[in-house]
């Protein structure tokens, strides 16, 4: 196997891995504060899950031609998880954060604590991401995958 046939995925995993770890390098130069969770979590810029699909598709592109089937496939795949991320996510995210703080304010009003244990559920309420953080995980995907073109 060449080096061109692992081409896209290594472009892709390298965009993944790069951009989750740039997120707490990154929150550290804005906030002078270290958060080595961010490491592993969901949402924050720059986007990994479109770092990975744009790195795919543009390695795709290099790869066998921006005219291609699988260059096509790639980019119409890469549209989606895009769009998913920044409107599905992003907003399945805020609906949390909303149900979460109704709750409290619900129990707070009636001075009483919910026993049911769905109510004491920890929810992740950053899930999806702003579109400056899936333009982001886009740029850095496309200079990645034009860098791993470099040795080939």
């Amino acid at each position: 196997m060449q080096y061109m046939d692992l081409y896209p995925l290594i472009s892709a995993f390298i965009g993944v891995v790069l951009a989750q770890v740039l997120k707490p390098v990154l929150y550290y130069l804005v906030h002078h504060q270290w958060r080595g969770e961010l490491l592993q979590a969901s949402g924050g810029f720059p986007s990994s899950h479109t770092a990975l699909v744009t790195a795919l598709a543009m390695a795709i592109g290099i790869r066998d031609g921006f005219a291609s089937s699988t260059f096509a496939i790639a980019a119409v795949f890469a549209g989606i998880v895009i769009y998913d991320a920044a409107n599905v996510r992003y907003y399945s995210g805020q609906n949390i954060q909303i149900t979460t703080q109704l709750v409290r304010d619900v129990q707070e009003l009636l001075h009483t604590h919910f026993q049911d244990p769905i109510y004491q559920t920890k929810m992740k309420e950053v899930l999806g991401h702003k579109w400056v953080e899936c333009f982001g995980g886009a740029v850095l995907g496309i200079l990645i995958a034009l860098i791993c073109r470099l040795p080939a």
